[in-house]
Order: structure tokens, then C-alpha cells, then sequence
């Protein structure tokens, strides 16, 4: 049987989807080979500085005609965005990409559970069990005990809280600005803002080409390209569906952090990823109902 058009698109969105998911963790794998040279903070300072010079010239946001209560969202989505990517590759560099990248998830899962918090009856008892099930899942992933790198873990949540913050500060900005020049504008700001960072970083250290590669890498797969991809799937998925594959952002770390990045995970971390995942996708498939 021939498909029809509308889902013939939806796949081909929900694809898009999946490829974007895959770019965004080669991105921070591939981020994550500079750190011996550049660091998290100079990573990061390579992504923000790569999204900014693509983002710009292609969307011309027009700064001057932007008002004050336009510009505070703005500021603080820029702010959002670089402690969010700051605490991720901090993170990375401390727990590894899997656990880091999960444990930034619980940002749009609290979200997503706050959100839907105001329904009753079974959606409720099921935003409790999703809660449950996250939590179990954190407890699993870090396993507290004296060893574990509470430094890394509490890097891992404030990315989730940024990340959090970023999707709060979108709806603002996304209300108050047409289209995606908010958004472009913000990550004009956070570039600029690192760029100090990146000149220091690159004084101070003997630069090796393939570090800064690696970096580059990272702000074109985990910025441009995901961005790019997201917006295509967007016009031809529903927005509950996009929130649904976007959590297959663990389980993608999670394995190329084990292939390329040789960081092995235990078994009850593996199931804790699941469950958050699980956890995530639940909460969005309620309120999808």
C-alpha cells in the first residue's frame, strides 16, 4: 500500500529527527577529543563562536529594532545557552558523554512534567509514576557512593537546569520576537561573550590542529546541523512526536560513548538510562492524550 503524502512526510521528519540526534552526540564526542588541549571551557567557546558565524548571516537578526523587553529574554537565553553547553562538556569530561547527556535530560523532563502537572485523575497518577521512575533512573546512573564524582554529577544537573531555563526562555523570546531571530540574536550574545574566553584559551595553550578541528566538528554536528534538522522536522511532525525522539538523545551518547569514546557503562546504568528515557517519553505521550 502507497503511503499517503502527510505520512510519508511524518517518517521522513521523524528520520530527520533521528539523524539530528546522532549529529548532536558525534558533535559532543568529537568536542569531547580537544579537551586534553582546549578544555570544556574552550570547547565551548569553538561550538558557541561556529553556531554564531553560520546562524547570523543566515537569519540577519535585527538587533536595533529589538526593545528592552524583548532584549532581557534574549540576554538570558544567552546566558541559558552557554552554561547550559558549559556544564555538558564539563560534565563529559568528568562522567563521560552517556551519563552527562542523561542526566542534562532531566531538564526537559521536568519541564515536560511541571507542564502537565495540572492534569487530574489518571494523567496525574502517571506524571507521578514518570517522576518515580526518573528518579529511580538518577539513582542508577550515579550510583552515590564515597567514589562517585558528585563534581560531575552536579555539573550534569545545572546543564539540566540551563537546558530547563533555555526551553522556559525560548517560549518568552519565541512570543515576543518573529521567527527564529530571537533565537539567532541569543546566540550572537553567548558567542560574544566567550569570545574573550576563546582568545585567552588560545594564547595560553600551544594549539594543535586537530584539537581545533574536533571543536569545529562539535559547533557544526551538535549546533548547526541539529538546528537545521529540527526546524525541517518540525513543519512535518507534531510537536509531542518531536519531543518523544528527541528522547532517543541518551541511548545515542550512551553508545557512542562506549564505541568511540571507550567509556563503558555498567549494566544498572544502562537501565537507568532507560528509565529516564522511558520517563521522558511517558510524560510527552500523556500529554499527548
Amino acid at each position: 500500500m502507497n503511503q499517503t503524502p502527510a505520512a510519508s512526510g511524518k517518517a521522513g521528519g521523524a528520520a530527520t529527527l533521528v539523524a539530528s540526534a546522532l549529529s548532536n552526540q558525534l558533535g559532543a564526542a568529537s568536542g569531547s577529543l580537544a579537551f586534553p588541549v582546549l578544555g570544556p571551557v574552550g570547547v565551548v567557546a569553538v561550538r558557541q563562536l561556529v553556531a554564531a558565524a553560520v546562524l547570523l548571516p543566515v537569519v540577519r537578526p535585527r538587533l536595533r529594532d529589538l526593545r528592552w523587553h524583548q532584549w532581557w529574554p534574549v540576554l538570558l537565553l544567552a546566558v541559558s545557552f552557554g552554561t547550559m553547553n558549559l556544564g555538558l562538556y564539563a560534565a563529559i569530561q568528568r562522567i563521560g558523554l552517556g551519563l552527562a547527556v542523561t542526566l542534562e535530560f532531566l531538564g526537559p523532563l521536568a519541564v515536560a512534567l511541571i507542564s502537565s502537572g495540572r492534569q487530574a485523575g489518571s494523567h496525574r497518577k502517571g506524571n507521578v509514576l514518570c517522576a518515580v521512575a526518573a528518579a529511580g533512573g538518577v539513582v542508577a546512573i550515579t550510583r552515590p557512593e564515597a567514589s562517585t564524582d558528585f563534581a560531575g554529577i552536579a555539573l550534569g544537573l545545572m546543564a539540566a537546569c540551563s537546558w530547563a531555563a533555555y526551553i522556559l526562555l525560548n517560549r518568552v523570546v519565541g512570543q515576543r520576537i518573529q521567527g527564529v531571530q530571537g533565537t539567532a540574536a541569543a546566540t550572537g550574545v553567548s558567542a560574544t561573550l566567550f569570545l574573550p574566553v576563546a582568545v585567552v584559551v588560545f594564547l595560553s595553550r600551544p594549539m594543535d590542529g586537530l584539537a581545533v578541528l574536533c571543536a569545529v566538528g562539535a559547533g557544526i554536528l551538535a549546533s548547526v546541523l541539529p538546528y537545521v534538522a529540527d526546524l525541517i522536522a518540525l513543519r512535518r511532525v507534531p510537536a509531542s512526536l518531536f519531543g518523544i525522539l528527541m528522547s532517543i538523545n541518551p541511548v545515542f551518547a550512551a553508545i557512542i560513548g562506549a564505541l568511540v569514546l571507550h567509556q563503558d557503562l555498567a549494566a544498572l546504568q544502562w537501565a537507568g538510562i532507560g528509565l529516564i528515557v522511558a520517563a521522558n517519553a511517558g510524560v510527552l505521550l500523556l500529554g499527548r492524550r
